[in-house]
């Protein structure tokens, strides 16, 4: 059924859905468009309304071939889209999910791609905030890359942005996708442009190993994660590749490869890697995946808070990562997840509990029976000096004819297992 969006816009069907709205196949007075139209709650939002029309001149102005064009921004009553360009092709989310991994060639080339894109946003003063496989278009319709990977192109600019409105979010709140963070956005930093390179990192890992690398567990664990450790390996990864990952997962912001270097960077392995297949999963290959699950500490409880839309929050346990292709969605990919943010102190506490759990997961998961166990084998031992020094005891007093005084436990064995000696006996 066809409607009417603005005076310009009738959208005629459903072809893609997001936590901040639903895309439509659209005409417009030049054709063929996608209108992407924003939740109700976000359309009555009165300081978003006025951010949205605030940044209508920025976002219509940024025109690359490998960046989704936005044609038009409109505000119509509770109608509240954005009309971009119409990609005929899938997102690289649904790529991943119906075919796995990429061979590291076509990963290189796609990433190279959206590195270019963002190198134009980047220089027009927009960070997009929120680049991942399902903000990544591939366009079948246009001649394929190298090693016949599809061409690429970044979408949903401004999204994140729109949405992190001063009434909507706290200070104290994370507004991402948790698997994508840098770790200044998790410390409280303003989000800059290398916060978009370190999510595009993160994504080129993903295409190419089958999972994010801090992703698995609790959205706790995963901000944890960001923050405290190093990036894991990819087994079988060409190191040229390797290195330019490494550096653009650099905890420090200055550290990290800009938009534009990381496309030239990439471009430069693709002759290297020309007819490589692509890597076997860590689940296929025998080697461990990320924990799908982890005991949480009592900090890390407290990241599970999600904005409700009403003013409440919940909490939620969300799923681990799965290794590609998904058999369910999965929560911590979620866009604009409302999280609390950690403290320098509790972040600094995780990391050697971080590093205990990647060494030894199972255990870390069987850490509260062991507890348990050595707590029994304590108690037992506990009794066997009793007994004995009861019998000593008893022994003694056998032997010396019988003085009351001597049926008394000695306190000498009570004191060496650590336990306070009783009151002394009447004389």
């Amino acid at each position: 059924m066809a409607r009417k969006i603005g005076s310009r816009y009738t959208v005629h069907q459903v072809i893609g859905r997001g936590s901040a709205g639903t895309v439509w196949l659209g005409e417009g007075p030049d054709g063929p468009v996608a209108v992407k139209l924003l939740r109700e709650d976000l359309a009555t939002d009165q300081v978003l309304v006025g951010r949205f029309v605030q940044e209508r001149a920025a976002l219509t102005s940024l025109d690359h071939p490998r960046v989704v064009g936005v044609r038009d921004m409109v505000v119509d009553g509770a109608d509240l889209a954005l009309v971009m360009e119409l990609v005929h092709g899938t997102d690289l989310r649904s790529r991943l999910e119906r075919e796995g991994v990429l061979a590291p060639q076509a990963a290189a080339s796609v990433i190279a791609d959206v590195a270019d894109g963002l190198a134009a946003a980047h220089a027009a003063g927009i960070v997009h905030r929120d680049v991942k496989p399902e903000n990544v278009m591939l366009d079948l319709a246009a001649p394929p890359g190298p090693g016949g990977a599809p061409r690429a192109k970044l979408t949903d600019f401004g999204i994140a942005r729109l949405v992190d409105a001063p009434r909507r979010t706290r200070a104290t709140r994370i507004i991402g996708t948790p698997d994508y963070l840098a770790p200044e956005i998790i410390e409280g930093l303003e989000p800059r442009a290398a916060v978009d390179i370190y999510a595009l990192a993160t994504v080129l890992y993903e295409l190419l190993a089958g999972f994010t690398p801090f992703g698995g567990g609790h959205t706790g664990a995963v901000l944890r994660r960001h923050v405290t450790e190093s990036v894991p390996p990819v087994p079988g990864l060409p190191d040229g590749l390797w290195r330019i990952i490494s550096e653009c997962l650099a905890k420090a912001p200055a550290a990290r490869l800009r938009a534009a270097e990381l496309a030239e960077r990439l471009r430069e392995q693709l002759p290297g890697l020309a007819g490589l297949p692509p890597l076997a999963p860590a689940a296929a290959s025998g080697e461990p995946v990320p924990p799908v699950e982890e005991v949480l500490t009592p900090g890390e409880a407290v990241y599970a808070e999600v904005d409700t839309g009403t003013g409440a929050h919940r909490r939620r346990r969300g799923p681990a990562v799965p290794l590609v292709p998904a058999p369910a969605p999965d929560s911590t990919r979620d866009t604009h997840t409302s999280l609390r943010r950690p403290s320098p102190q509790e972040l600094a506490g995780y990391a050697a509990e971080s590093r205990a759990q990647r060494a030894a997961p199972a255990a870390h998961r069987g850490g509260r029976k062991a507890l348990l166990r050595r707590r029994r084998q304590l108690a037992v031992l506990v009794a066997v000096v009793l007994l004995l020094a009861g019998a000593v005891a008893a022994f003694a007093a056998f032997a010396s004819g019988g003085h009351s005084h001597a049926l008394r436990p000695p306190r000498a064995p009570l004191a060496a297992v650590g336990l306070p000696a009783g009151p002394s006996a009447p004389r």
